[in-house]
């Protein structure tokens, strides 16, 4: 989520107080998607498995933001990592039409409450950063602790916090090398122009400072801010870089491109620009490392009058260009997206999570969807669905809603 307009950050927004405001504590079990609707939630393709309120996982007068997954190694239960203002809920989906709210890990004591919480994993442990939150810094959970709670929900601390960083938007994670990248870093030790705060995590109880990078062309301040970003072994057909280290940041205003290989001399390879750009917010590659999907935060405020998703062509990485806009048939902003095989799965905020077909790389589809904030307008906003997990082996998809809390859904099997 991009750092909000100052008339309307956080609270001052309206349709946001109402939302905030909400208590409806209504945990379902499942509900077939059934003539256009699962309960009372409007659906095509999706399935409601199970669905925690916001007070269920222990939030309270904020709103619940970003998640991930984690599968445990060992027993292989499907975990659900779920951010909200004060803290990280731990949900398990051993069960997954009864999901069990474990424990939660608060947020670093001398921070204060965020809407922004975000988390990535590695090696059974999970990082977790927030922004706008002060001396928050990043924590770092070892998740087997999970394993054995016998008096639920549990109360947790962290394993260990680094103090590197104070707040942070995000936490990018590459764990084919073990390095974490901070972005978005306001204070701390170094906030590397808020671009790529590199962190080697080898170690996962004990991370340490690696190097920066930010690109000066890229970022509303041209200090080479990155919002979010995607770091991979490239294996793509640009021969160049192929099993080089390679971050694909979503930049404000630009995709940002890098070589990061080596992290104490990393080398921008493209700051790429695009039509009617109105906040480069978040990004996701496919998986041949050919196509990289995009939303924009802020387009449907100014210049478009339709949901659009970019598809970037980045088959040469040092000349990536837009080669497709899919525009939704909704007026929503677009958020977080995730891509899983031959499947996009977006986060649009008031019209929940839509799922894309994406076999042809350069003309998605969209297939399924489930609205999370059925109430309301539909168009720009930033309420509704924030984040979702696609990437669990079962099919259940996480996703979360700002008020109403996170959801489990699966694909219908009509």
């Amino acid at each position: 989520m991009a750092v909000l307009p100052s008339a309307c950050l956080v609270t001052d927004d309206p349709d946001l107080l109402e939302l905030v405001d909400s208590t409806a504590s209504d945990t379902t079990g499942m509900k077939p998607c059934d003539d256009g609707k699962a309960g009372d939630y409007p659906c095509k393709g999706l399935d409601l498995v199970a669905r925690f309120a916001r007070g269920e996982i222990g939030d309270s007068g904020g709103i619940v933001n970003d998640l991930w997954g984690w599968t445990d190694t060992r027993t292989k239960t499907e975990w659900a990592l779920v951010g909200h203002s004060s803290g990280t809920a731990f949900i398990s989906l051993k069960k997954p039409t009864e999901p069990e709210h474990v424990g939660s890990l608060p947020k670093t004591a001398a921070a204060h409450s965020s809407i922004w919480r975000d988390i990535k994993v590695y090696r059974d442990h999970a990082y977790i950063v927030a922004d706008g939150a002060g001396r928050h810094g990043m924590q770092v959970f070892d998740l087997t602790q999970l394993r054995d709670v016998d008096d639920t929900p549990e109360t947790f601390s962290p394993t260990a916090t680094y103090e590197k960083i104070h707040s942070a938007h995000n936490i990018v994670i590459n764990e084919e090398t073990g390095f974490a990248y901070a972005v978005g870093v306001r204070g701390g030790g170094s906030s590397c122009g808020g671009g790529l705060h590199m962190i080697d995590i080898s170690t996962p109880s004990d991370p340490k400072f690696a190097g920066c990078f930010s690109d000066e062309r890229t970022g509303q301040g041209r200090t080479g801010y990155t919002h979010d970003a995607i770091c991979v072994v490239y294996q793509g057909p640009d021969g160049r870089y192929r099993g080089k280290e390679v971050c694909f940041g979503s930049n404000e205003t630009h995709l940002s491109v890098a070589d990061v290989s080596d992290k104490e001399d990393p080398v921008a390879l493209a700051a790429a620009d695009y039509p009617d750009v109105g906040y480069s917010h978040q990004g996701w590659l496919d998986e041949e490392h050919e196509y990289l999907y995009m939303n924009d935060e802020f387009d449907e405020y100014q210049s478009q009058p339709n949901t659009r998703t970019l598809v970037w062509d980045v088959k040469d990485l040092e000349d990536p260009v837009v080669v497709a806009e899919f525009l939704h048939e909704t007026e929503a902003s677009d958020h977080n997206l995730y891509v899983a095989g031959d499947f996009m799965y977006q986060s649009n905020y008031r019209v929940g999570m839509r799922i894309l077909d994406i076999s042809d790389r350069e003309d998605p589809s969209e297939v399924a969807y489930f609205d999370t904030e059925p109430t309301g307008s539909n168009g720009p906003s930033m309420t509704g669905s924030w984040s979702n997990y696609p990437f669990f082996a079962s099919g259940v998809i996480a996703v979360t809603s700002m008020s109403n809390g996170v959801f489990f859904v699966q694909r219908s099997k009509d």
